[in-house]
């Protein structure tokens, strides 16, 4: 179970000790398994949902074949991987994906860097509390905090739909922390930009009967967000985390968290990332991008060009899923950008 946030007396399931980082609790499980309850909720309890009952099955442990750890985040559960030693890839994830979708860059550069790729609050293995706000300064904030609990330097930063936004939120509050860039069909400044199939998923009652009933968002980009169609344990493993109406609060939450008006909570927030970007200029910026992809769309790309005229672009024929339709080449500019 998770220590109370003195760190004191804590065990992973397996009975192996946490430790403790600058009052943070870190978890290094060696059961993959299974997932505990922090001890100021009940599993029972409406306003909390957990994953202590989520069993992970063999084809998952094939495809992610790692041993999560976890940043206690105040009680509530922050899962990340961490695999490998050298230079620091962070990888930072989007919606509706998870950790998951970076398994095969992690296992190709475990090798030779240490590879971090984290679960945001109510996504992948973290918890998934009902009663949280998932604002998208939440998320940077989470992100940031286990960047300076685990003293993370010299990082790459390596996100993807939200994640480039949640990324460079961090970064641009940890500056002196980052070296290098690859952006993957995101965003990080505002748009006006919305497609259809996104936006009628914001819609009151449907919305959340759509997303968080019917799991349409999540079942849909299985198909929408590639060109190529993913094996059945591929498709199960994304969608894995997403089962049921508790488990896909957040995945609605970061729908209807899209900024495109100045009155939305999280504008504010947006511009402060945008405005962040500036700093970053001149640092090596590898952009990435899937061109089939209709919702995060050129258009976004030529925006980072302009934001950043010395970055690098590979322009694949791929959609949003970028790294399950292109992994081959995407390592082989990786590799090349990371030299």
């Amino acid at each position: 179970m998770l220590a109370s946030r003195s760190g004191a007396d804590t065990l992973c399931p397996a009975g192996k000790a946490a430790r403790t980082i600058r009052g943070s609790t870190v978890l290094a499980c060696s059961n993959r398994t299974t997932y505990s309850t922090p001890p100021n909720f009940s599993v029972r309890s409406p306003d909390f949902v957990s994953q202590s009952t989520l069993t992970i099955p063999d084809f998952l442990q094939e495809e992610y074949p790692f041993e999560p750890k976890a940043l206690d985040l105040d009680g509530l559960r922050y899962s990340y991987v961490d695999e490998g030693q050298g230079p620091t890839l962070l990888f930072v994830h989007g919606n509706p994906t998870w950790s998951f979708a970076w398994r095969r860059l992690i296992k190709h550069f475990s090798p030779n860097y240490r590879c971090i790729a984290v679960d945001h609050i109510g996504m992948g293995l973290s918890d998934k509390p009902q009663d949280y706000g998932y604002r998208i300064d939440q998320h940077i904030g989470n992100l940031e905090r286990l960047i300076q609990e685990l003293d993370l330097t010299d990082v790459t930063l390596i996100g993807h739909d939200w994640g480039g936004c949640i990324g460079m939120g961090a970064a641009g509050r940890l500056a002196d922390r980052f070296s290098r860039f690859v952006m993957m069909n995101t965003a990080a400044f505002r748009s006006t930009q919305i497609p259809f199939r996104i936006a009628v998923c914001r819609i009151p009652l449907f919305g959340a009967l759509a997303v968080r009933g019917l799991n349409l968002f999540s079942v849909a980009a299985l198909s929408m967000a590639v060109e190529h169609r993913m094996p059945r344990r591929v498709r199960k493993g994304y969608v894995f985390p997403y089962d049921s109406w508790g488990h896909r609060q957040a995945v609605h939450r970061f729908v209807e968290e899209i900024p495109l008006k100045p009155s939305h909570p999280t504008y504010a927030t947006l511009v402060d990332v945008e405005n962040g970007l500036e700093q970053f200029r001149d640092h090596p910026m590898q952009l990435i991008w899937g061109t089939q992809d209709w919702c995060f769309t050129t258009t976004f790309l030529e925006e980072w060009e302009e934001r950043f005229p010395r970055a690098s672009t590979l322009r694949l024929d791929a959609g949003h899923y970028v790294f399950e339709d292109a992994h081959d080449a995407i390592v082989a500019k990786l590799s090349e950008f990371l030299a």
